[in-house]
C-alpha cells in the first residue's frame, strides 16, 4: 500500500504563444490558442524592456491559457502525441515541473491549418504537485513544503512515464 500523500498530480497546465510584438499576429495567436485549447486567453505583458527589439516594460507581447482538471489533461496527452510521445531528461526542473514546445500548432491531433491565422508555436509548461501543497499558498500559516514531501525530477519522470505511456531520452 503506497502512501496516498505521496501521489504526485498535475496542478496546471500553462499554454503560451509569444509574439513579441502587438497588434494583428497579437489577435491571430489568440485565436489560435483558443481553438487549439477551447479555452479563454489572457494577455502578456513584458517584464523588462528589450529596446533593440522594440519592446519596452509593460507592452503586451503575448497570450497564455492555464488549464486545469480534465482539460489539462485532455490536452497534455495531445500535447505529447504532437511530440511523438517522446520527451528529454532536461525539460524536467530541479522541483519536478516540466515544459516543452511544440513548433507548430498543426501538429495537434483534431488541427486543422487555417491560411488566415498562419503557423504558430507553442510552449506547454506543467506543474505538479502532491497532497499537502497548499501549505505554500494558503492565507493563514503559510509554510515551506518540507524537503522530503517535495517532488524531485526523478519522481516527475516516473510519474510521466505511467501515466502518459511518454519515453525519456
Amino acid at each position: 500500500m503506497t502512501n496516498p500523500m505521496k501521489e504526485i498530480r498535475i496542478e496546471k497546465v500553462t499554454v503560451n504563444i509569444g509574439v513579441g510584438q502587438t497588434g494583428e499576429e497579437l489577435n491571430k495567436a489568440k485565436t489560435t490558442l483558443e481553438n487549439v485549447t477551447n479555452a479563454k486567453p489572457t494577455l502578456t505583458k513584458a517584464k523588462i524592456k528589450q529596446p533593440e527589439w522594440g519592446i519596452r516594460e509593460g507592452l503586451t507581447i503575448g497570450t497564455k491559457v492555464t488549464l486545469r482538471g480534465a482539460k489539462a489533461n485532455a490536452f497534455l496527452k495531445n500535447a505529447f502525441i504532437a511530440k511523438d510521445n517522446k520527451l528529454k531528461k532536461k525539460n524536467f526542473d530541479k522541483t519536478g515541473n516540466f515544459g516543452f514546445g511544440i513548433k507548430e500548432h498543426i501538429d495537434l491531433p483534431n488541427v486543422k491549418y487555417d491560411p488566415k491565422l498562419g503557423i504558430r508555436g507553442m510552449d506547454v509548461l506543467v506543474t505538479l504537485e502532491r497532497p499537502g501543497y497548499r501549505i505554500k499558498r494558503r492565507k493563514i500559516a503559510k509554510r515551506k513544503i518540507f524537503h522530503t514531501h517535495l517532488i524531485q525530477p526523478d519522481d516527475a519522470v516516473e510519474f510521466v512515464k505511467q501515466k502518459f505511456g511518454v519515453e525519456i531520452l
